[in-house]
């Protein structure tokens, strides 16, 4: 009884600690099978065999094809497919991430999570914040679900003087948001990390505008 007794407050206290990032030196070991590239459609091709070697599954292996989808040719049916799956994980998202600072939106067949930096990072540290741990938690477990989907983490600064340094900070919080993911079980064969430095703002570069600009967003697009 006594261990037992131990062993549940051990849990409790793990349980309560803050998340931190783990030693840098050890990224290379989490984020291995990941991409450091675009996610353009030449790269997801490219990175299919790789992908379904590490386990990946494709929306056509996962998604149970009814009687209306038995006409028709594949190509078809394979977008009506994809369609219905990344709405369905659209409406997972936006119901599970009603968070100020964090949006879902849709970009064709893709589906866009915007985090804004202070939503899920500590304000003066570059760290995962305990909010930005519990978030990045209920998108791991979302995207367990829906795992038939590639993912792309992009950071992104606001206008800096020093475009190295921009450049670095983007990549840095979109690897730490890379590691998090893989610590929470995503396969990192689905990912393809990013830093775009202050490339592509989404508002004006001004006081309130920087904080929207320091941002990860997370495409989600169909494996097929």
């Amino acid at each position: 009884m006594k261990l037992y007794k131990i062993v549940s407050l051990l849990f409790l206290l793990c349980g309560c600690m803050p998340y931190s990032s783990p030693d840098r030196t050890t990224w290379s070991a989490y984020l291995n099978g990941a991409s450091f590239t675009d996610m353009t459609e030449q790269a997801r091709v490219a990175k299919r065999p790789v992908y379904l070697g590490a386990g990946g599954q494709l929306i056509s292996s996962v998604v149970a094809s009814d009687a209306q989808m038995s006409y028709g040719d594949k190509a078809s049916n394979d977008n009506l497919m994809a369609r219905q799956y990344m709405a369905n994980l659209e409406y997972e998202l936006y119901d599970a991430l009603r968070k100020p600072g964090i949006s879902v939106q849709r970009a064709g067949t893709d589906v866009v999570v915007i985090l804004v930096r202070d939503a899920i990072m500590e304000l003066n540290v570059a760290d995962i914040s305990q909010t930005g741990d519990d978030t990045l938690s209920i998108i791991s477990k979302i995207l367990k679900k829906y795992n038939a989907t590639f993912v792309e983490i992009a950071g992104y600064t606001d206008a800096m003087r020093d475009k190295n340094a921009s450049d670095a900070l983007s990549m840095d919080m979109a690897q730490r948001v890379g590691v998090h993911l893989s610590q929470h079980g995503i396969n990192t064969a689905r990912m393809f990390i990013v830093g775009r430095g202050s490339a592509r703002p989404i508002a004006a570069q001004d006081d309130i505008g920087r904080l929207t600009n320091r941002r990860v967003e997370l495409r989600l697009a169909p494996a097929r």
